[in-house]
């Protein structure tokens, strides 16, 4: 039966779920989402595996703080919390940075990764997503929330070659109240994010467990790219890419999504 609560974590309490018994699977969800992302994967997965779910600090129903804060130092802490010495992580973009961060900071607590289209720590983004954040902040700065949701959605959810009205419209809603409520979130003005130093770029041939980068078709091109990079440099990495979705693949694509992940844990 699913157990939620509390974590008390680094100073904040983190809110999490777990269901089912074996070796550990944490799930980190992306930035435009909260752990309610994972809703097509969290049973499925605890047929085989104890997993977790948890809301990052400031996201979901997790508190945000004030002053310095180290996400992948909030996975070693909820860790620690539930007394699990080493488990698998399968983290998704943001999540997917944080997950590799963790390999980099704490490689004897990771047993396989599984990374969903990853941002990498210490890499310079792309122009298109430095104009993009650009008017996400024009946006939120004038207050207009539902543009700056908008703006996420078109980017992380359609993706550059669809109009909203191809893509799954749970999907996109759910993704909606996901990210709105992340803007809404209370963001206190001397918050400061701590990150890994050295940084994961340049430092990917480290890890040595079997990874796997997922990346859908119609993602940014970029970000395709970047997942074949990764899967390339890590020691034991392959990437599989899933047709007919954009960046938010476990969700659009949740059956052939979940095979591969369950294929991946069955033999690697």
């Amino acid at each position: 039966m699913s157990k939620t609560g509390y974590a008390s974590v680094n100073g904040v309490r983190l809110y999490y779920e777990e269901d089912g018994e074996g070796e550990p699977l944490l799930l980190l969800h992306a930035g435009v989402a909260d752990s309610r992302m994972w809703d097509a994967q969290f049973g499925e997965f605890a047929q085989g595996f104890r997993t977790i779910c948890f809301d990052l600090r400031g996201f979901g129903m997790s508190q945000m703080s004030s002053g310095e804060f180290c996400n992948y130092e909030d996975v070693a802490g909820l860790l620690d919390v539930l007394q699990i010495e080493r488990a698998r992580l399968l983290g998704w973009s943001f999540g997917g940075l944080i997950a590799l961060d963790f390999a980099l900071a704490y490689p004897e607590r990771v047993s396989a990764l599984v990374l969903g289209a990853p941002s990498v720590s210490g890499t310079e983004p792309s122009q298109r997503i430095k104009a993009f954040w650009a008017a996400e902040e024009k946006a939120f700065d004038e207050g207009d929330l539902e543009a700056a949701t908008e703006l996420n959605l078109r980017l992380w959810v359609d993706g550059p070659e669809r109009e909203a009205g191809e893509v799954d419209a749970g999907v996109r809603a759910l993704v909606g109240v996901m990210q709105q409520e992340i803007f809404e979130m209370e963001i206190p003005d001397d918050i400061e994010e701590r990150e890994l130093e050295p940084p994961a770029a340049g430092r990917l041939a480290e890890i040595r467990v079997p990874t796997l980068v997922v990346v859908g078709s119609l993602d940014l091109e970029e970000k395709v790219a970047q997942s074949k990079e990764i899967a390339g440099q890590v020691v034991d990495g392959r990437c599989v890419r899933i047709d007919g979705a954009a960046h938010m693949v476990n969700m659009e694509k949740s059956e052939e999504f979940n095979r591969i992940v369950g294929d991946f844990f069955r033999v690697e």
